[in-house]
């Protein structure tokens, strides 16, 4: 028997429509060559002879394409079993997609062989027929109907019928033979075409840089009122799976470059605090060099889009997701539109190369915090929590983004004061004040303040409050605090909207209460010398931060006060005035005064801010080095596993946003959602509670959650080129965007708010139910409290992203389903399924994917490979929906399971991880399995995964 091969993907294009409406292709800005339509055809045969005459054949036919030009076999697809039948009527039928390198002089070899056991190990040749593409095409009503030759060549074995799909046309076909418990009726063969056109992969030119390589399917199921239904599976895979590790690895080398020059710039520590910074830095620079050399080896990879299970725990490609694959079922149904479906299929985020015999992150999170405190008494530290480290990292993030941003906005002020702009002062006057107010509310923390006192007293020749300088120094320190002290209130609540009233003569008294502090720190008069910032050899002054930090609002104040001044004057000068004096007054005020007279109190405010900016950095940078050495070496490997488990999750996410994207395109209820509140994405895990898998729950518990890190943003693309349209990642560990960049005609569809770059928030959930052997052992004999946990919170998280959605969305703008049960019902029985004590309680499941479905979300499955248990519910999911939403025959239930386990996109899935078509279990495991997650016999086995 030959094995099927994998297939080529195709973009569908229908040459009637290209014709009548040429810009069709063009909508999404990028143009496409017209391509041929693919072919593809269904299977019957009829009078087989079996090779005993006593018995009915279990027929299956095997497909092969002979290359006219090379003139050699390929083995390109095959049917399922149609068990006990002579007259057989196969629901898998045959795909050649446009890309296919075909013509019409290509042939098609038909075997039909006689299985002897499910297994197809063990079988016997009936008979076969050869025809080519352009004889089906040239056939009447495109059907053929073709002698099968025995082996021998002379005996007739009975005929087989080549029918080709075609969407928009109806056949008859008499069905009596497809079960035996089916009366003879006849059926359309074929649907009726959709009635409008959804944007998917069939026609999507925007997938063209994002997903490759795919795999189709195509299936006929009967419907409940015996029509029938064409069923498309295409799977594909996502260049996401490298791009974004490799985009992430360069963004953790430039942090961890940035965090060690921020080391360095501390300034002269003590022996004691200086060797911990060495020990720290090299700590960094082993992470650097190890991320260096892995992106390195990654670079070397070319023309692979997804990682095979069997290289999970390869050190080079730990960062990588294990088997991202995208999967979509396309359902064509009598008198309805044509409706697809999405998953994202993905190995679960796990850190395999560094292995589980600890756990995983989610239990060495929690005891590293429980021992933090221990270590921080040994070396000497300040225990902070994972809250204030958050919060410095934060900092670190916020003000190294606006410092240049208010730089920025200054000198533009300059400028619109440069051109005697009232309108341009006004607008850079707002973008000023909105920044500065922001950067100050960042800094009014008393982390930075206990932090710099800190960093004070690891510096050498620290002096205690117990060990006074002399009292004319005391009294000058106590005087300086004194004078600050009235102004340190409440810095920010001058900045948002001052008042025209604010007179000059306060305003100037303001300044001047800047420069004296400034001069007090810096000297007379002199440059800011920020290595002078923080006193040296001297009690340290506590009060010094809260002037430093209230003066950037002072100065802020400044510059309103001057603009509302100048303008005040430009207002007075347009009254009428005799034109003698008029010329004077052009005179004597020319337009660049106003930009005179607002430098130096716009330098001032840069200066403040600068200064600001170094004593946070070096604070923050104090906290997190405090952080790290306490924590030598758990701590960095901690932050290596987080950051592999990351990297695979983000990607997944990555690619499950763009696909939900591309698909709602034309949906406004979706865009209105996606900018509103956001989409909800819900991992689906079926990990056991046991084992090494307990570890790699716990790693994929952090990796989902750490995902509310992240951010996406719309962006257009700098041209049509495919090249423009990968994603781009920026941002820190603390927080990371991804922008996702599309054509410019289809970016002028989008709503303004997301043109504009609002950033748009994903919500990730997960759910685990463990179904193996080993969920049995931990449900019996263990514990699932991990589980159980994990269910409940996420549950919450589900529930209340559905109460803000329900008040921020209208629920007209959600899709539109069968079944009439709704998301509130849902969720109550959700609710009550992640309480009830019920074993392997895959109901959960079930609910969690549907209420995920009706809220517009994005769908991900995993198990540890996404490859054998995963098959098997995206299978189950797929025709719940075929049953639930496209009224599929419960007769036919059972059979298209079998079909699309035993012939689809999920066995191809495996042959291309380990390059065989069994999935990996044994019948004493599947004993263990729920029912419905059993494969077909003969399509599973002992093998290495």
């Amino acid at each position: 028997m030959e094995d099927g091969t994998q297939q080529l993907g195709h973009c569908m294009v229908d040459m009637k429509e290209l014709s009548a409406n040429p810009e069709g292709l063009t909508a999404a800005g990028v143009f496409l060559t017209p391509k041929r339509p693919q072919v593809e055809f269904s299977l019957a045969c009829n009078d087989l002879v079996a090779s005993g005459r006593d018995r009915k054949p279990n027929a299956l036919v095997q497909v092969a394409v002979i290359d006219p030009h090379k003139q050699h076999l390929v083995s390109h697809a095959c049917t399922e079993i149609v068990e006990a039948n002579k007259d057989p009527l196969f629901l898998t039928g045959v795909t050649f997609p446009s890309e296919y390198p075909g013509s019409p002089e290509t042939l098609v070899k038909l075997s039909v062989y006689d299985a002897k056991d499910k297994s197809q190990e063990s079988s016997s040749f009936l008979g076969c027929a050869t025809f080519s593409v352009g004889d089906l095409l040239r056939a009447k009503d495109e059907r053929l109907t073709l002698s099968l030759r025995s082996s021998d060549g002379v005996c007739a074995a009975g005929t087989v019928v080549v029918s080709r799909l075609k969407m928009g046309e109806m056949e008859e076909v008499d069905v009596d033979h497809i079960t035996t418990d089916i009366p003879s009726h006849k059926c359309p063969l074929v649907c009726e075409s959709a009635s409008h056109v959804c944007i998917d992969r069939e026609n999507n030119p925007l997938t063209g840089p994002v997903f490759k390589n795919p795999i189709c399917k195509v299936y006929r199921f009967q419907t409940v009122d015996s029509k029938w239904m064409l069923v498309r599976e295409q799977m594909e895979e996502c260049t996401l799976s490298f791009s974004i590790p490799k985009q992430l690895l360069s963004l953790y080398i430039q942090e961890d470059l940035s965090r060690v020059q921020d080391l360095k710039e501390l300034g002269e520590l003590s022996p004691h605090w200086d060797n911990l910074r060495k020990e720290v830095m090299t700590r960094y620079g082993g992470i650097i060099s190890s991320y260096q050399e892995t992106l390195a080896e990654l670079d070397k990879i070319t023309g692979h889009s997804f990682k095979p299970s069997c290289c999970k725990a390869q050190k080079s490609l730990e960062f990588i997701p294990i088997n991202l694959h995208t999967q979509r079922m396309r359902v064509t149904c009598p008198r309805k539109t044509d409706a697809f479906y999405d998953v994202v299929t993905v190995g679960a985020p796990a850190a395999h190369f560094q292995g589980f015999k600890c756990g995983g992150l989610q239990r060495l999170l929690s005891r590293y915090e429980a021992e933090k405190k221990s270590f921080s008494t040994a070396y000497q530290c300040i225990y902070y929590s994972p809250e204030h480290t958050a919060k410095a990292q934060e900092v670190l993030s916020t003000v190294s983004l606006l410092q240049p941003l208010i730089t920025s906005l200054a000198d533009q002020l300059l400028q619109a004061a440069q051109e005697h702009s009232s309108p341009g002062l006004r607008d850079a006057l707002k973008n000023l004040s909105d920044k500065t107010e922001q950067f100050v509310h960042t800094l009014k923390d008393e982390l930075v303040k206990s932090a710099l006192l800190a960093l004070h007293a690891a510096q050498p020749g620290y002096i205690s409050k117990n060990q006074k300088q002399t009292p004319v120094q005391g009294g000058q320190h106590q005087g300086h605090i004194h004078q600050g002290s009235d102004q340190n209130q409440s810095p920010v609540q001058g900045l948002p909207g001052h008042s025209p009233a604010t007179s000059i003569t306060d305003s100037t008294a303001v300044c001047n209460n800047v420069e004296g502090s400034q001069t007090t720190n810096r000297g007379e008069g002199g440059p800011l010398k920020h290595q002078d910032s923080i006193p040296h050899h001297k009690e340290y002054d506590e009060e010094e931060w809260d002037r430093v930090w209230a003066n950037v609002a002072k100065c802020l104040n400044c510059v309103i006060a001057m603009v509302d001044k100048l303008q005040e004057e430009d207002n007075n000068k347009q009254e009428p005035v005799p034109e003698q004096q008029l010329a004077d007054v052009i005179t004597s005020h020319n337009p660049g005064d106003w930009r005179e007279q607002l430098r130096p109190l716009v330098t001032r405010l840069k200066e403040c801010v600068m200064e600001v900016v170094e004593k946070a950095k070096r604070a923050m940078t104090f906290v997190l080095l405090q952080e790290a050495a306490c924590s030598i070496p758990q701590g960095f490997l901690l932050q290596q596993r987080r950051d592999v488990v990351f990297s695979q999750a983000l990607a997944a996410l990555a690619c499950g946003f763009i696909m939900r994207l591309y698909a709602g395109m034309q949906d406004q209820g979706f865009l209105r959602q996606l900018h509103l509140v956001g989409l909800i994405a819900q991992f689906e895990s079926l990990l056991s509670t046991y084992s090494e898998e307990i570890g790699m729950l716990e790693d994929m518990e952090v990796g989902i959650s750490d995902l509310q890190r992240v951010t996406f943003q719309i962006t257009k693309a700098k041209t049509d080129d495919l090249s423009d349209l990968q994603p781009l990642v920026c941002g820190r560990r603390d927080h990371f965007t991804v922008e996702v960049p599309l054509p410019r005609v289809v970016f002028q569809t989008l709503p303004e708010e997301i043109k504009e770059g609002k950033p748009l928030r994903v919500f990730p959930v997960l759910f685990n139910v463990g179904i193996n052997e080993q969920q049995t052992i931990a449900e019996r004999f263990g514990d699932i409290s991990l589980q159980e946990r994990i269910n409940q919170r996420n549950f919450e998280m589900l529930e209340a992203y559905y109460k803000s959605l329900s008040e921020q969305v209208p629920l007209e703008c959600l899709p539109c389903f069968q079944t009439p049960t709704d998301i509130k019902e849902l969720l109550e029985t959700l609710g009550q399924n992640v309480v009830t004590k019920k074993r392997k309680n895959v109901e959960i499941l079930w609910i969690a994917g549907t209420i995920c479905r009706r809220l517009n979300g994005i769908r991900f499955t995993s198990c540890k490979s996404a490859k054998d248990r995963t098959s098997m519910s995206v299978t189950l999911e797929q025709c719940a929906l075929l049953r639930d939403e496209h009224q599929l025959s419960k007769d036919f239930f059972i059979r298209a399971l079998d079909c699309m386990r035993r012939e689809g996109c999920r066995i191809e899935n495996v042959q291309k991880n380990i390059k065989c078509r069994k999935y990996a279990f044994n019948m004493l495991q599947l004993m263990a399995f729920p029912k419905c997650y059993r494969p077909p016999e003969g399509t599973y086995g002992k093998v290495d995964s």
